[in-house]
């Protein structure tokens, strides 16, 4: 009998701006993947939310991280499309914020 794969679920994430409108939305299994693929972008103040998802007491969970990003030499064993400069995201955590209404 084959094993089955173990998929992994793509979660969508909303990036808000400082209004609390929505400015894009980030895809990834976890909120800290998806706050890597922001500050790729140059996002460095962010704040994320799951889309379709509300805590039990009927508040939603917004999830604030720094990012930064620095531009660093790839591999030397890289493919011949990578470039020889790369773009490396880096977040940290700053809290969890709970709202009422979006």
């Amino acid at each position: 009998m084959a094993k089955k794969k173990r998929s992994r679920t793509k979660k969508t994430y909303v990036l808000r701006n400082k209004s609390g409108d929505l400015e894009r939305v980030f895809t990834g299994s976890s909120p800290r993947q998806a706050a890597l693929k922001a500050a790729t972008r140059g996002v460095t103040d962010i704040k994320l939310r799951q889309r379709g998802r509300r805590n039990a007491d009927g508040t939603y969970s917004i999830h604030v991280f720094k990012g930064s990003k620095k531009i660093v030499n790839a591999p030397e064993n890289r493919p011949d499309w990578l470039p020889a400069k790369v773009k490396k995201p880096f977040v940290s955590k700053v809290r969890v914020e709970r709202i009422n209404k979006i």
